[in-house]
């Protein structure tokens, strides 16, 4: 697995703890790499890229929610071997993220119907890359320049590289399926009603699959939870509001 390591910083009071920033799909580390210069002057951050996707190696798996779980996991215990942990997540690495926290709760601080299956669906994100033709800039209030078109767009120039892509909107779960993908993300997701641990919540507007009311229910229900409003946004608020959050 591929990742951005800016190392601990020698005599910081901060020096045992790691910020671990989680991408999404269809991105990679490179999401965050304009809110990771203000955060390495305080904490070593860390920031993968999920196997199969950015510069990470292209295996022959089926790239399940279970499957990135693993990977995540060990990368984790190999990487980031002590300390606080402060995660910095985002759409299916929120789901990653918190199931990892749930798993490892004395460690952590935490900071819609869609489905991509059947035939329709495989053409449209493997041959036409519409993740990547369409789906980013969708998601963002500002338009990717030419060289972030680049960077996003290079892991996946060969369509058999794409399966993550794929498989990702497959592993939302829907009415109790994957029932696999349903059963770890109840577990965590009434863990995360009930802790303590630290919690930051951002949002925008108009915002996407979070909505307002969405997100007013968030800040009502989570313990110990303080939501930051960084404006206007969609999706992607890490390309429009980096130096906010």
């Amino acid at each position: 697995m591929a990742y951005v390591d800016t190392g601990a910083l020698a005599g910081s009071q901060h020096s045992n703890t790691t910020s671990l920033f989680i991408h999404g799909n269809p991105t990679s580390s490179y999401l965050w790499r304009n809110i990771i210069p203000h955060i390495s002057e305080k904490v070593r951050c860390v920031a993968p890229d999920f196997i199969g996707m950015g510069d990470s190696s292209k295996l022959p798996i089926s790239y399940r929610f279970a499957e990135h779980a693993q990977y995540l996991d060990g990368f984790i215990d190999r990487v980031v071997t002590e300390g606080k942990v402060i995660l910095v997540i985002q759409d299916c690495g929120s789901a990653l993220g918190f199931d990892w926290a749930f798993l490892h709760a004395t460690v952590s601080y935490l900071g819609r119907r869609c489905t991509g299956q059947g035939p329709v669906g495989r053409k449209l994100i493997i041959e036409q890359n519409a993740f990547m033709n369409i789906m980013l800039d969708r998601g963002l209030i500002c338009k990717l320049t030419a060289e972030e078109k680049v960077a996003y767009g290079k892991p996946y120039e060969n369509p058999d590289h794409r399966e993550p892509l794929f498989r990702w909107p497959n592993e939302i779960h829907i009415e109790g399926h994957p029932p696999d993908v349903y059963q770890r993300v109840s577990s965590y997701h009434e863990w995360l009603l009930e802790t303590k641990v630290p919690k930051l919540f951002f949002r925008a507007v108009p915002g996407r699959l979070v909505s307002e009311q969405k997100a007013r229910w968030f800040l009502d229900h989570l313990e110990n939870v303080k939501g930051v409003f960084v404006g206007k946004g969609v999706y992607f608020f890490q390309k429009g509001h980096p130096h906010r959050i």
